[in-house]
């Protein structure tokens, strides 16, 4: 699929197979999610361009490199909480918006209830994380929002992504690169992902 990178690597297939099992416990859900949304920074932001300067060091003058753009972190509540404070790690400068959707467990239809964002959308490398991608109706609802607040350079971070999210993603939102750490086999009838690992806000929170 032209619009999707699997991230692959042995740390983050150990940590999702902590997320996987139904006997973790939500702080090593929680504490594993950070360290697999880590590794992924990585790969979402190998393209960002880089601009130099002049700098300092005890012995000498040198060259630095700053990341050139602007980074905004969208983490789609409650679940993409859990990935933000990896990606403010790597990215402290990054500011932080935040748009709450929750899917209609009867019609599978997202349904919203908050959005915030920063400033200066059209200007910035903007990085949704969520760490589902299920049937995609939140994911397309939340590019959808983010392009009315004039939003270009999108991607998306998700771990568990199912083949027809990232299918009506790419139907919808083909500018949208989507990041994810495995591409599972299915959904079921009520649009979990299998093998999947849950309910990732449920899982983090520990709610039902």
């Amino acid at each position: 699929m032209r619009n999707l990178t699997i991230v692959d690597h042995p740390l983050l297939k150990r940590d999702l197979s902590l997320l996987r099992d139904k006997n973790t416990r939500s702080e090593e859900f929680r504490v594993a999610l950070k360290r697999l949304a880590a590794l992924m920074v990585y790969e979402v932001t190998k393209d960002f361009r880089t601009i130099s300067y002049k700098i300092d060091t005890p012995l000498e003058s040198t060259e630095g490199h700053k990341i050139a753009e602007e980074v905004i972190l969208v983490p789609v509540l409650r679940a993409g909480l859990g990935m933000v404070d990896a990606f403010l790690q790597f990215l402290p400068d990054a500011k932080v918006g935040h748009i709450g959707l929750y899917r209609d467990e009867t019609t599978l239809k997202p349904v919203d209830y908050y959005a915030k964002f920063p400033a200066n959308l059209s200007e910035s490398a903007v990085i949704v994380v969520d760490p589902m991608l299920a049937t995609g109706g939140s994911a397309v609802a939340a590019m959808r929002y983010l392009k009315e607040k004039r939003a270009r350079n999108i991607r998306l971070a998700c771990v568990v992504a199912a083949p027809a999210g990232v299918e009506l993603m790419y139907k919808e939102h083909p500018d949208v690169h989507i990041f994810c750490a495995v591409l599972d086999r299915e959904l079921n009838k009520n649009g979990y992902i299998l093998p999947g690992l849950g309910d990732a806000g449920d899982r983090i929170f520990g709610t039902e």
